[in-house]
C-alpha cells in the first residue's frame, strides 16, 4: 500500500480571462483528485483571485497538516497569490498549468501556462526550489508519489540494532545531517534487545509452519529451523512493539555466534510480510527501502552489485540469502542453507523472478546526500550458487553503471524492487535539492 498523504488544492484566476471556464474545469479536477489512492485532498472551493483570497486560503490550509499543495493556474493571475500561500504553508508546491481552450472571438481564454511561468519565476527568485510544474488535463501522479517518499522518510521511525557491520565504514551516517535533510531520528538497540524479546509458542509455531511451507529445509537441522522460526517471531515482535518503520541490523560478525544462527533466513521471511529490514546495519539502505515502499513497490530489499560481466553486459545482484521469499522465480527450489558463519548461516537460497527492476540508494558523502538509481531487467538464470540473486541487464551498459558506482563512491548496497518508479524519485530528489546519479 502506498504512503498516505494530505494535499491542499487551490485554483488561481483573474477576471480579465475566462474565469468561469476555469471554475468549471476546476470542478472536474476536484472530482478526479478525490479518487487518488491514499490521498486526502483539502480543497479551497472558490477560485483565488484577490490577494485577500490567497491569505484566507493559506490560513485555512495551514491547519490541515499538509504534505504538499497543488496550485492550479486556472487562468493567468496575480503573482502575489502563490507567494502568499508559500509564505504560510511552506510545503512542496505543484504548479499545474491547463491546456489552452479554443479561442473565443480572437482572445486567449486562460493563459494558464503564463501563470505557471510567473509562479515558477517568483518562487525560484525567492529561493524556493521545492516546486514542480506540468501542463495537462490530469495531475502528474509522479509528483504525488514524490511527496509520498518525502512524507514517508520524514515520518519514519527507524532503528539500528547493534552497529554497522565490521569494517563497513561507508555505511555510517551523519545522524544530525540526516535529521536536517529528512527528519530522521535514529533509535539504537542492542542485539540482545532482539534476543531477549519474549514471544509465545504460538508465534514461533506460526513462523515454523510458514518456513516449512515456503522452503526446502533438508539442508539444515531441526534445531536450526527452530532457531529461524524463533528469531522470525522475535524480530517481528520487536519491530511491532517499537513501532518501527524499518530496522537496520548488524547481522555479522557476532550475531551467529551469540544467537546461534545468522538472521538472513528470518529476514527473508519477514520482508515477504512487508517488514523493512536492512542488512549489515545499513541505515541509508533501509531508508532507500522505505522510499521504495512509499510509492507502492513490493517488498524492497538490499542487494549487492556482486558480479559484473562486461562482455555479456549483465550484473549479478546478489546477497547472502536475505531477499524476500515472495520474489522467487517460481522455478528453482527455494532452500534454507547453512553455508557460512561456520555452518550457522541459515540463509535463503533462490533465483529471483524475471521482470523490470529498479535499483536506488539514498547515499551520503562528505555532508551531501545523493540519490543513485538505475533501471534494468532481471532475466532468467539457473540456480547456480547459494544466496538470493537476479541476473540483471541495465538500461546503461554495465561498464557505465559500475563506473558511476565506483567514481561517485556509492555504498555497496542498493534497494532493489520490481517496477519503474524513477520519475517519482527524480522529482523527489529535485524537491530535496539532491544530486541524482544515474
Amino acid at each position: 500500500m502506498k504512503q498516505h498523504i494530505s494535499l491542499g488544492v487551490v485554483c488561481l484566476a483573474r477576471t480579465t480571462f475566462d474565469f468561469n471556464a476555469a471554475a468549471e474545469i476546476y470542478g472536474g479536477i476536484k472530482e478526479e483528485l478525490k479518487n487518488l489512492e491514499q490521498v486526502t485532498c483539502h480543497f479551497i472551493d472558490n477560485l483565488l483571485i484577490e490577494v485577500e483570497d490567497a491569505r484566507a486560503a493559506a490560513k485555512e490550509l495551514a491547519t490541515k497538516n499538509l504534505d504538499g499543495i497543488i496550485v492550479i493556474s486556472g487562468t493567468f493571475h496575480l503573482g502575489h497569490l502563490v507567494l502568499e500561500l508559500d509564505k504560510v504553508i511552506k510545503k512542496p508546491i505543484y504548479l499545474w498549468g491547463l491546456n489552452e481552450l479554443p479561442y473565443n472571438g480572437g482572445k486567449i481564454r486562460l493563459n494558464s501556462v503564463c501563470g505557471v511561468n510567473l509562479n515558477a519565476s517568483n518562487l525560484y527568485k525567492s529561493g524556493n526550489r521545492k516546486y514542480y510544474a506540468s501542463i495537462g488535463d490530469t495531475v502528474d501522479e509522479n509528483w504525488i508519489d514524490a511527496i509520498r517518499i518525502n512524507t514517508a522518510l520524514s515520518n519514519a521511525h527507524v532503528g539500528i540494532a547493534g552497529f554497522r557491520a565490521h569494517g563497513f565504514f561507508n555505511l555510517g551516517i551523519d545522524e544530525l545531517n540526516s535529521f536536517g535533510e529528512m527528519g530522521l531520528i535514529l533509535d539504537h538497540y542492542e542485539l540482545s534487545d532482539i534476543y531477549d524479546v519474549m514471544v509465545t509458542e504460538e508465534e514461533i509455531q506460526n513462523k515454523l509452519e510458514k518456513l516449512k511451507n515456503t522452503f526446502d529445509i533438508s539442508g539444515i537441522t531441526d534445531a536450526q529451523l527452530s532457531k529461524v522460526a524463533e528469531l522470525s517471531a522475535k524480530l517481528k515482535r520487536l519491530v511491532d512493539l517499537k513501532g518501527l518503520t524499518g530496522l537496520a541490523i548488524r547481522c555479522w560478525p557476532e550475531f551467529a555466534a551469540t544467537y546461534g544462527i545468522a538472521p538472513c533466513a528470518a529476514m527473508s521471511l519477514l520482508q515477504a510480510e512487508d517488514y523493512i529490514l536492512g542488512c549489515e546495519g545499513d541505515v541509508e539502505g533501509t531508508l532507500s527501502m522505505i522510499a521504495h515502499k512509499a510509492v507502492g513497490a513490493e517488498t524492497p530489499f538490499l542487494a549487492d552489485l556482486s558480479q559484473v560481466d562486461i562482455e555479456q553486459n549483465f550484473a549479478l545482484m546478489w546477497h547472502c540469502g536475505v531477499a524476500p521469499c515472495n520474489l522467487w522465480d517460481g522455478k528453482c527450489t527455494r532452500s534454507l542453507d547453512s553455508y557460512h558463519a561456520g555452518g550457522k548461516g541459515v540463509t535463503a537460497g533462490f533465483v529471483m523472478k524475471d521482470g523490470e527492476v529498479m535499483i536506488s540508494r539514498i547515499d551520503s558523502s562528505q555532508g551531501k546526500i545523493r540519490l543513485f538509481m538505475q533501471m534494468g531487467t532481471a532475466i532468467p538464470m539457473d540456480k547456480l550458487l547459494t544466496g538470493t540473486y537476479a541476473k540483471v541487464v541495465f538500461e546503461n551498459p554495465i561498464s557505465e553503471v559500475l563506473n558511476k558506482v565506483i567514481y561517485n563512491g556509492i555504498a555497496h548496497h542498493v534497494s532493489m524492487v520490481y517496477g519503474n518508479y524513477s520519475k517519482a524519485f527524480e522529482i523527489f530528489a529535485k524537491i530535496k535539492g539532491w544530486e541524482i546519479i544515474r
